[in-house]
């Protein structure tokens, strides 16, 4: 095993790292989160934390269970109470806004997607979604559609696969085009099939002049779509940055392909691949 890493570390060093993808930072800001505190009773959940994400990015929080990842992400979507600071998206206060207007500001998926599901089959829920939303009949099914056109709509639910009851609230979520979507470790019991599809859709549906932001313990889900990695600690903000200097600054955080070539160059299969590529064009 050893000899095998020299080799495949020998031969990243005659390969050129693809050109990786980053955050547009000449983009208008669209969320800004100023000197954030939050506290629950002697426990200090988040302490002074700032940031600012401009459209088109999408950025993964990260960080050890109880680093304050879920209380950032509910702070961003209105749901928190916000002791000291604010959170504004697109010069309003989630908090102050609720119903639609919320709704078309900012999305979230909590862990448990099936906490947004309710009725007694998937027609219904798509239903009640163009209801909710004032959307024309057959909106949120044709995104439905794009997402897992194979769903059965007359099941309930429940008897939804991991992974199709994340792109039925998926096309929920999105069917009111939001201007920032907010996921919390949203490929917790997926397996890879489903993975792989989540990543091509936020690929796809999400429009380049939103943002994600997307909490996370699935460092290779990160280093497939993120364009930037925050890290909490103990609620302060320890680290900002692109995502291939986070993910390979600690063995924590390093994806698989990182540590197989450990030169840094590379996070995912796929630009070893395209590296293999453009030196057998050459």
């Amino acid at each position: 095993v050893r000899d095998a890493k020299r080799n495949l570390s020998h031969f990243a060093n005659n390969l050129n790292a693809p050109e990786r993808r980053s955050g547009e930072k000449s983009s208008p800001t669209l969320l800004t989160v100023r000197n954030l505190s939050i506290s629950y009773g002697s426990k200090v959940a988040l302490k002074n934390v700032s940031l600012a994400i401009a459209q088109g990015e999408f950025v993964a929080v990260m960080g050890r269970n109880g680093a304050g990842k879920s209380t950032l992400l509910s702070s961003l979507v209105g749901t928190r109470k916000i002791q000291n600071g604010n959170v504004i998206i697109n010069g309003i206060e989630p908090h102050m806004v609720k119903g639609r207007a919320l709704t078309r500001l900012v999305a979230y998926v909590p862990q448990e997607a099936s906490d947004l599901l309710y009725s007694q089959s998937v027609v219904q829920e798509l239903h009640n979604s163009d209801v909710d939303n004032e959307l024309p009949a057959g909106a949120t099914q044709a995104l439905l559609n794009q997402l897992a056109p194979e769903i059965d709509l007359s099941v309930h639910p429940r008897d939804l696969s991991e992974g199709e009851r994340l792109s039925l609230v998926l096309a929920i979520v999105l069917s009111c085009s939001p201007q920032v979507l907010v996921l919390d470790e949203p490929t917790r019991g997926l397996d890879y099939r489903a993975k792989h599809r989540l990543v091509e859709t936020l690929k796809k549906i999400v429009p380049p002049e939103s943002a994600i932001v997307l909490a996370s313990h699935d460092v290779e889900l990160v280093a497939q779509l993120a364009t930037r990695v925050i890290v909490l600690a103990d609620g302060e903000k320890v680290a900002d940055g692109d995502v291939a200097e986070i993910l390979t600054s600690s063995p924590a955080f390093a994806p698989q392909i990182s540590k197989v070539f450990g030169a840094g160059k590379w996070l995912t299969v796929a630009e070893v691949l395209e590296s293999i590529k453009g030196l057998d064009d050459a």
